[in-house]
């Protein structure tokens, strides 16, 4: 049974890695998906092919959260393309690590405004056009709660951020019926991030079970906290990473 049946979601950065994986998980489980994307417009034409193969709509819209008024408009253009938003999903991010004495203010100002300051506009945007029962899932880090090597500090200040973010907006969106929840991937296998890069023994060597997880994993404990079933989830992380952080 499909558990997103004639719901609307919104997935910010779509196009590939986690947030792809997710696109798709929402339309197999019967959800009309815009998303975006920002230069990658062939990947995500493809995507949204797949996503209408599976007999729901899905639409493509090219957006860079670093600015505030692409993800608005985005945000305006799915409702008024769909009638409404049931789902929001924050997965855009970006990642900049070096040694703290090398990053430059252009890093902190981007950092911040592609991972945090996007997912309050985005947050904000939304509850114009969402319905009471409302869901709102934003994709964090595991480096939100443990920073086990060097060189990650402004990232790792950035994920951190959605943790108070998540609970604070829970609470004033509780009398909506509208949960808000955070989910921290751990080490995931991605393009960006592949499961044989020069690092990956480094990190695996951290983790309980040392085994790199799969987009589709993320994207199912999406799927769960958007869905009915997802209703008593509400200001909490779920934080998905092989035990990394155990």
């Amino acid at each position: 049974m499909k558990r997103l049946t004639n719901k609307v979601a919104l997935v910010t950065g779509g196009s590939r890695g986690i947030g792809a994986a997710i696109v798709k998980r929402l339309a197999e489980e019967g959800a009309n998906v815009a998303f975006t994307y920002v230069s990658a417009a062939e990947k995500a034409q493809a995507v949204v092919k797949e996503v209408e193969a599976l007999g729901v709509k899905g639409l493509a819209i090219a957006a860079d959260n670093e600015k505030p008024e692409a993800v608005i408009a985005a945000v305006d253009k799915t409702a008024a393309t769909f009638g409404r938003i049931d789902i929001l999903v924050n997965s855009a991010g970006i990642w900049i690590a070096k040694p703290f004495e090398e990053h430059v203010l252009e890093d902190f100002d981007r950092l911040v405004a592609v991972n945090v300051r996007a997912v309050y506009v985005a947050s904000q945007a939304v509850l114009r056009h969402m319905p009471e029962g409302g869901r709102i899932v934003t994709i964090g880090s595991n480096l939100a709660e443990r920073v086990f090597a060097p060189g990650m500090t402004l990232y790792s200040m950035t994920k951190s951020a959605l943790i108070g973010f998540t609970k604070g907006l829970a609470r004033d969106l509780g009398s909506k019926k509208i949960t808000v929840n955070l989910v921290q991937p751990g080490a995931t296998t991605t393009d960006m991030n592949p499961v044989d890069g020069p690092h990956s023994d480094f990190v695996r060597s951290f983790m309980a079970i040392p085994e790199y997880g799969e987009p589709a994993g993320i994207a199912a404990v999406v799927a769960l906290l958007a869905s009915e079933e997802g209703r008593s989830f509400t200001g909490t992380e779920v934080t998905v990473d092989g035990g990394l952080n155990a």
